[in-house]
């Protein structure tokens, strides 16, 4: 899970260069390239700012009731990759290379990235 740091979770991606833009959607395409081509791609998605999320919960009668936008806050997940690896040090490397995404200038922005496992329900009776 990419996380986006302190403010507004947008990585302020809207005042950056076009050049640099197009260059950091490059470096994720390439990514992405990799992990099919490796046979470790499952599913890769880049998430609206933070500013357009909502929070649901169920009000009376399970009418949805909605919080948000959000403060400021710590980080923000702005996006996330699931990939089926065969050790978490796979996973590791993944996310390590993930980081390194070029940034304005196209320094590397050493983002943080949350690894975790997708876990699995109990076994269905059939």
């Amino acid at each position: 899970m990419m996380n986006a740091p302190r403010g507004t979770g947008d990585w302020q991606a809207s005042g950056w260069a076009p050049e640099d833009f197009s260059a950091h959607i490059a470096f994720m395409h390439s990514i992405n390239k990799d992990l099919i081509e490796a046979g470790e791609f499952v599913s890769a998605q880049g998430l609206a700012r933070a500013g357009e999320a909502k929070l649901v919960r169920a009000g009376k009668d399970g009418v949805p009731v909605t919080d948000g936008p959000f403060a400021e806050a710590k980080e923000f997940l702005a996006g996330f990759w699931i990939v089926e690896v065969d050790s978490r040090e796979r996973a590791y490397e993944i996310a390590a290379k993930i980081s390194t995404a070029p940034g304005p200038g196209g320094v590397p922005m050493n983002m943080p990235i949350e690894v975790r496992e997708v876990m699995s329900g109990p076994p269905k009776d059939t």
